[in-house]
């Protein structure tokens, strides 16, 4: 019952962050502040909020949550996104030390609205950086804390906005380079750059979406295709690509990425790309069931054939398929057929 823990927020410029500590017990409950840069009446409500939140045990560790709140701000009402996590090196030493209690903290970051749950996992994976990476002790506090805290909207929300920027109408090739698994190098670029382009393609592929046996595949069989190593040079003001590859599909979307940059909103490049992959996903899908189909059926077989054809990303559908239907003899005649077809 006497469990200590630390919460954060932090305002400003449409976006906060920051951190408080509390010591839950089923009467004396109490947050106390560590860092922060709202005026201090919203920060009193702030804490108030997460204070209701922990008291009905609404809070896993290393899980956030995304809600709206009204504060004491030009804003009125904004996006708080908030997390509970444990420090690793005293969380260790309370498991070996039955009498020793890890400290508990919860970071809050503000945001324009509860659009902030688009990017709860990459805002999760920031906690954890901080949590591995950071010792909350009053010394570290100012030097490494507050800055990190500071720079969460830039380094968890913004990267897929800047390549957007920065590639403009070569992000048909980045996108081709994701949804194929084509081995990336990135050649001449700042470290944020670097990172920006990597998550990028990371947030872009179907990792999760498809088989994990069948992304080791194609991960192999791309990476034995040297020749097809894709290579991002950054030493000139726009980057140049070597051995790119492109198809209608990663067109057509790429002209719906560089559309939404007019307007600048990270919120709205996330949700392009969840549905990028959400059509990509529909057409494997698609596509396996014409194939189950054409293992009996000769008209079958050809609709497989007219759906490659048009659907703008035959190229890549049929290489997943087919490692797919590796072990399946029907399936892979059928894909074989189709291959010859495509070729020609």
């Amino acid at each position: 019952g006497s469990r200590s823990a630390q919460q954060g927020a932090a305002g400003g410029d449409g976006s906060a962050g920051g951190a408080v500590a509390h010591t839950p017990s089923t009467e004396d409950f109490s947050l106390s502040l560590l860092d922060t840069n709202l005026p201090a009446e919203a920060e009193t409500e702030l804490r108030s909020f997460i204070a209701k939140r922990l008291t009905k045990g609404a809070l896993f560790e290393g899980m956030g949550n995304v809600a709206s709140v009204g504060l004491s701000i030009p804003e009125g009402k904004v996006g708080c996104y908030y997390c509970r996590f444990q420090q690793e090196s005293l969380l260790e030493m309370a498991t070996l030390e039955s009498d020793i209690n890890a400290p508990e903290y919860v970071v809050c970051f503000l945001g324009g609205s509860e659009k902030e749950d688009t990017f709860r996992l990459e805002l999760d994976k920031y906690i954890q950086n901080l949590k591995i990476n950071l010792d909350l002790e009053q010394k570290t506090l100012e030097t490494c804390v507050s800055p990190y805290l500071r720079r969460w909207f830039e380094d968890a929300i913004c990267p897929i906005q800047r390549v957007v920027q920065l590639f403009q109408d070569k992000l048909a090739s980045l996108l081709h380079a994701a949804l194929s698994y084509t081995p990336v190098e990135v050649k001449n670029a700042d470290e944020r750059t670097e990172k920006d382009i990597s998550r990028f393609l990371a947030a872009a592929s179907l990792q999760g979406l498809v088989q994990e046996g069948t992304m080791t595949s194609l991960c192999i069989a791309m990476t034995e295709e040297q020749h097809k190593s894709m290579v991002i040079d950054c030493s000139g003001p726009q980057p140049q690509l070597h051995n790119a590859g492109s198809n209608r599909f990663c067109e057509d979307w790429m002209q719906a990425f560089v559309n939404g940059a007019e307007g600048g909103n990270p919120f709205l490049f996330q949700q392009i790309l969840e549905n990028f992959k959400l059509k990509a996903i529909q057409d494997i899908n698609n596509l396996k069931r014409f194939i189950r189909q054409a293992e009996m059926n000769h008209y079958a077989l050809f609709k497989c054939y007219l759906f490659l054809k048009n659907c703008g990303s035959g190229d890549i559908l049929l290489k997943i398929v087919k490692v797919e239907h590796a072990e399946m003899p029907e399936a892979r005649n059928v894909v074989t057929v189709l291959e010859e077809f495509m070729r020609e």
